[in-house]
């Protein structure tokens, strides 16, 4: 077939998701708003039970989250992170805000009222993950973080997105698996966490068979994930900073750095190392992400001495070297310009010392013989 066709099939693919779960598109960077879907959340303490039997799936691989479903676990869970948004703590802020009455946090989220930004076969992801068919991602919107540099920020301070329900949100998973998505790639889920895995819940009853990938920014309390151990099969945290002081003035999050070293070790206990398949796609383990900033305003080299000294020698490193300032970072000296290639060629050089040997191809490609 030819490669324009191939395109034109793609292109009516990709069309069909979004068509038909009503989301919102996102190209470019920016946020093309469709209309607002009305219907109101639902409350998995009072749910349906939907279950039914299931079929196992293709190709030898199962789903962390199959056998949880099949046994009321997952709706279980589903529930018990539902209450906690009582007095929320599902991240580690903590606000104690009272979401079932419809307050607002820190991150902004509106009650229980779920937000989604976009829907989408990602290609931008890390190989592994996206490999022919795309990384199938729902961005959500708002965020428990408020870095100074987010290049989403209309979605995770601002707030774009369309409301959306549980029952959608299901059936948007489904369209992806659909359309040929090697997974479901939640970005940004912490704060909604209930939702989604009441979501997982409903489509494993219609037949979602692929992986769940957990795309945060690492700032997750430990016991909030030993609620999702099972369920999700891919973490890919971000390991934003080394030092509270930069993670206080960049992301007004002070106790990140210790918090993430807890969250991303029970990621591990939970999951392993990440390995490809025969066809070089990975459905199970930890990938990590750490962004390279200027003047090492990131703590590049203590990040990686940290995985270096506390995971296995083969963990999956991204080495992020696209940093550009965004949002509020040009009134940052600091970090007001792009990281340059002697800075990023330096941390590369150092992963190669401390002998981590599964970096990612983008990474790899800086590595000196």
């Amino acid at each position: 077939m030819s490669t324009t066709r191939l395109k034109a099939f793609a292109g009516v693919g990709i069309i069909a998701v979004f068509a038909a779960v009503g989301l919102s598109l996102r190209v470019g960077g920016t946020v093309t708003a469709a209309p607002s879907s009305e219907s109101q959340p639902d409350d998995p303490r009072g749910a349906a039970d939907v279950r039914g039997g299931a079929t196992p799936p293709a190709g030898g691989f199962v789903p962390a989250y199959l056998a949880l479903h099949e046994s009321g676990e997952l709706a279980e869970r589903a529930r018990q992170l539902w209450a906690m948004m009582e007095s929320c703590n599902l991240c580690p802020r903590s606000c104690g805000v009272n979401r079932l009455a419809g307050a607002q946090g820190f991150c902004r989220a509106p009650g229980t009222q779920l937000v989604v930004a976009s829907v989408q076969p990602h290609f931008g992801e890390e190989r592994p993950l996206v490999g022919r068919s795309g990384s199938g991602t729902i961005f959500f919107s708002h965020c428990n973080l408020r870095c100074v540099f987010c290049q989403n920020y209309q979605i995770s301070i601002l707030g774009r997105g369309n409301r959306t329900s549980i029952d959608e949100l299901a059936n948007a998973m489904l369209q992806l698996q659909a359309f040929g998505s090697h997974n479901i790639n939640v970005v940004t889920p912490t704060h909604y966490t209930p939702h989604i895995v009441a979501a997982i819940d409903v489509a494993a009853a219609r037949g979602l068979r692929i992986p769940i990938v957990w795309n945060t920014s690492g700032w997750e309390r430990v016991e909030v994930l030993r609620l999702l151990d099972g369920i999700v099969d891919i973490y890919l945290p971000d390991m934003k900073f080394a030092s509270s002081a930069e993670a206080e003035q960049f992301a007004r999050s002070p106790g990140y750095p210790e918090q993430t070293k807890r969250a991303v070790l029970e990621m591990h206990r939970q999951v392993g190392v990440a390995r490809p398949d025969s066809e070089g796609i990975v459905n199970r383990g930890l990938m990590i992400r750490h962004l390279v900033m200027p003047d090492s305003a990131s703590g590049s080299k203590e990040v990686l001495d940290w995985i270096a000294a506390n995971l296995p020698p083969d963990t999956y490193v991204n080495i992020m070297e696209q940093y550009t300032p965004h949002h509020e970072a040009f009134s940052i000296p600091r970090i007001a310009r792009r990281v340059t290639t002697a800075e990023y060629q330096q941390i590369v050089d150092h992963a190669q010392q401390l002998g981590l040997t599964n970096l990612d191809s983008r990474t790899a490609r800086w590595l000196r013989e």
